[in-house]
């Protein structure tokens, strides 16, 4: 078992940076309920000590703040740092929790599995990690459009389907009916990006609840969500938007059953794992997502899946292209990475 806090090495050479913007085309159009985007833009930072380089990938998420620029700028401010050998225990504090400090955080982890010459999940005390069957998203729209969606999904074992918009739109009510007939034999989750309002709340539950949905995420915005505490939730409800780091995990007690870690929010694989474990002695549910990246961005969060019952981790899926020497996907199951793509 790992502990709360992984170890690090003690990496007391000098570091020097490199940091990467890239983007990669989506497959068609990813849509949530705050609306719909074509291309993943991700920052690549890199590690190096002269011998070896490790690398580690995040996504600038608007929603909480970040950018692109926001995000480069964070991590150039701690260029002078690692130069004066800054380790991954140190960056837990150097930085704060969110992509900037993910980036970092896996880059810390690949140098270091690298330099030691044993595996990331050795180095944090986990067993072998194993393939593990993931979520596929199915993008918000109008009923008939995301049936056709679930269908081609060629018999997926689990479906993420995005729900939260207008009535107008044709309904979340009608929309997961919708899925459900196309995929009858689908576990499904339910995202609701904050869309869903408080006066909505209870009907859209029981909606999901006679689609057989086993999970609801994040139905109210982040601290509009009290009336949680107040109703009888048919199914479980799973926090995203509303949890960071294992700072924010106590407000939720009450709220939510789930919590849904991603390394982009909690600043990457330490904090994420240390959270796991304090999630886990909260009584939450533990849900490994992710945001739309490539498969470096998804290497590290296998090994915080390991210990989920709940896995998202199809970012590359919904790219029009994966980088070269990607995770392994086949038959539902999202497979360990090789060490020469991550650990």
């Amino acid at each position: 078992m790992p502990a709360d806090t992984p170890r690090c090495l003690n990496l007391s050479h000098k570091l020097t940076l490199g940091l990467m913007t890239e983007r990669w085309p989506i497959a068609g159009t990813f849509t949530i309920s705050r609306g719909a985007k074509t291309e993943a833009v991700v920052v690549v930072a890199e590690l190096a000590d002269g011998r070896f380089t490790g690398r580690g990938e995040c996504v600038p998420y608007a929603r909480y703040g970040e950018s692109v620029d926001s995000v480069t700028a964070a991590i150039e401010a701690i260029r002078p740092h690692l130069a004066a050998g800054l380790t991954r225990e140190g960056l837990q504090s150097a930085m704060p929790p969110g992509a900037a400090r993910n980036a970092v955080d896996c880059a810390f982890w690949d140098l270091e599995a690298k330099r030691s010459g044993r595996r990331a999940f050795e180095l944090a005390g986990l067993p072998p990690p194993r393939p593990l069957a993931t979520a596929f998203t199915i993008s918000i729209g109008i009923p008939d459009a995301m049936a056709k969606a679930a269908a081609a999904a060629g018999g997926r074992s689990l479906l993420k389907v995005k729900l939260g918009g207008s009535v107008e739109e044709g309904g979340d009510a009608a929309r997961i009916a919708a899925v459900r007939a196309a995929a009858p034999g689908a576990t499904l989750i339910v995202d609701a990006n904050e869309g869903w309002s408080e006066a909505s709340l209870e009907r859209h539950l029981a909606a999901c609840a006679t689609a057989g949905v086993v999970l609801v995420e994040q139905p109210l915005p982040e601290g509009r969500d009290e009336a949680l505490v107040r109703i009888k939730r048919p199914i479980p409800v799973c926090a995203d938007e509303s949890v960071h780091d294992r700072r924010s995990l106590p407000a939720l007690i009450g709220k939510y059953d789930a919590v849904n870690i991603k390394l982009d929010k909690a600043g990457g694989l330490t904090e994420a794992l240390a959270m796991a474990m304090e999630a886990e002695r909260a009584g939450f549910t533990i849900m490994a997502g992710c945001m739309v990246a490539t498969s470096l961005a998804m290497a590290p969060a296998v090994l915080l899946a390991q210990r989920a019952q709940f896995v998202d981790l199809d970012g590359p899926l919904l790219l029009a292209k994966d980088r070269v020497g990607g995770l392994r996907y086949a038959d539902n199951l999202v497979y360990p990475p090789v060490p020469t793509l991550w650990g």
